[in-house]
């Protein structure tokens, strides 16, 4: 007998002709994931299973599979010969280390050929269970422990208890997605959430120095350090936006100044996505939350791209995003008080419903097309990863 893990797929087990791609994909992040660790990942079309050679490194397997979307449940198993008498006296050692009165098997029967169907498993199992514990009982509705008995060829696994998993699906699958990040708690939850549904990112940040802090810039470094617990290096795009903003402020409507700012960023945004081989915009645009993010402001600002644009906590409460940005370890670093290039000139009363006619009149006022150009002309790219200490103050 040895102790493995097995993973089991989830969703990934839904996707038919292309369930072999998902599966190489997350094998690949799993891989990656526990490079330095001395093991063994096998892959089979319905579940993996990983050998490790040193039993102090459970723990931190643990931890890293927790971190890997694709993964429904992370167990782990006990590894036996595919023989009757030897799962019955490994069930009976692997039961003896628990508490409990009530109990009931499940066993799911993968090698056809094995003699015993899985109720016949059952029930053989269970009645040596009952012949060998004193004072325990059967119950399978409200049981408290379920013995998991998978048998396979050569080998069966059991089990008791899972540990669940991100789900989703395993990063990169769908390609790439250009996350517009922001120093606030919404985008980075936004970037966990494309990530959980497979999309590989890239960050892109406006930065309107000397109006912005080269602390704020910092504070997005480190919100994607986060991120890379999930996905190990994510580009970040930092755009100057100093002369973009500081000529929409003085040139237009301070009440569309907001509305113009964001159609600014979405034509960049658009143009680097396109560049870096990104398919979608994502952002942390949440539905009504500020004067920009109304029905009416939002169709407004969308009009500048063609690209798809997905905003995972549109229709999310605050409470909801608070709540994710904690788990994920975000929200600490987002109430940081460095503001970015959104909310230094916030107008008094910017417009909720703006027109798009008097929109595209206002941005007549200045030759944005030029500032665009300029502005993506000396982008900064650097590359995050999960080891990166650095702040690159060089960068200033």
């Amino acid at each position: 007998m040895s102790r493995v893990i097995l993973i089991k797929y989830g969703e990934l087990t839904t996707k038919k002709g292309n369930r072999n791609l998902f599966i190489n994909q997350l094998n690949q992040n799993i891989n990656h994931k526990l490079k330095h660790l001395d093991l063994i990942i096998i892959k089979e079309r319905g579940r993996a299973f990983i050998e490790f050679n040193n039993p102090s490194d459970l723990d931190e397997i643990i931890q890293q599979l927790r971190q890997v979307f694709g993964i429904h449940a992370i167990v782990i198993a006990d590894k036996v010969t595919t023989d009757l008498d030897i799962i019955k006296s490994s069930s009976l050692n692997l039961m003896k280390e628990k508490e409990f009165k009530t109990f009931k098997i499940e066993t799911k029967r993968s090698n056809k050929d094995f003699p015993l169907k899985s109720l016949e498993v059952n029930k053989a199992l269970g009645s040596y269970l009952l012949q060998n514990i004193p004072d325990i009982n059967v119950d399978v509705h409200q049981p408290d422990i379920t013995l998991m008995l998978e048998i396979r060829k050569d080998y069966s696994y059991l089990y008791m208890d899972e540990i669940k998993g991100l789900g989703g699906y395993p990063v990169s699958i769908q390609g790439k997605g250009m996350l517009m990040l922001s120093g606030g708690i919404d985008s980075p939850v936004a970037g966990f959430l494309a990530l959980k549904r497979g999309i590989k990112l890239e960050c892109i940040y406006f930065e309107s120095l000397p109006h912005t802090s080269i602390e704020a810039r910092n504070k997005v470094i480190n919100l994607i350090k986060k991120l890379t617990n999930y996905d190990s290096n994510i580009k970040l795009h930092i755009i100057p936006f100093t002369k973009i903003q500081e000529e929409i402020y003085q040139k237009t409507d301070a009440a569309y100044s907001m509305t113009i700012m964001r159609r600014m960023m979405y034509r960049i945004t658009e143009k680097l996505a396109l560049k870096n081989n990104c398919l979608v915009i994502i952002n942390g645009e949440n539905i009504g939350q500020v004067a920009s993010q109304t029905l009416t402001s939002l169709f407004a600002i969308n009009e500048v791209t063609t690209m798809p644009v997905i905003r995972p906590v549109s229709c999310l409460d605050k409470m909801e995003i608070i709540s994710l940005a904690n788990k994920i370890g975000t929200y600490d670093i987002s109430i940081l008080p460095y503001e970015d290039c959104c909310t230094i000139f916030v107008p008094k009363h910017p417009v909720i419903n703006p027109r798009l006619d008097k929109t595209k009149e206002l941005e007549k006022r200045i030759n944005y097309q030029e500032l665009i150009k300029e502005s993506l002309d000396n982008v900064i790219t650097i590359e995050v990863s999960n080891h990166s200490k650095e702040e690159f103050p060089d960068l200033l």
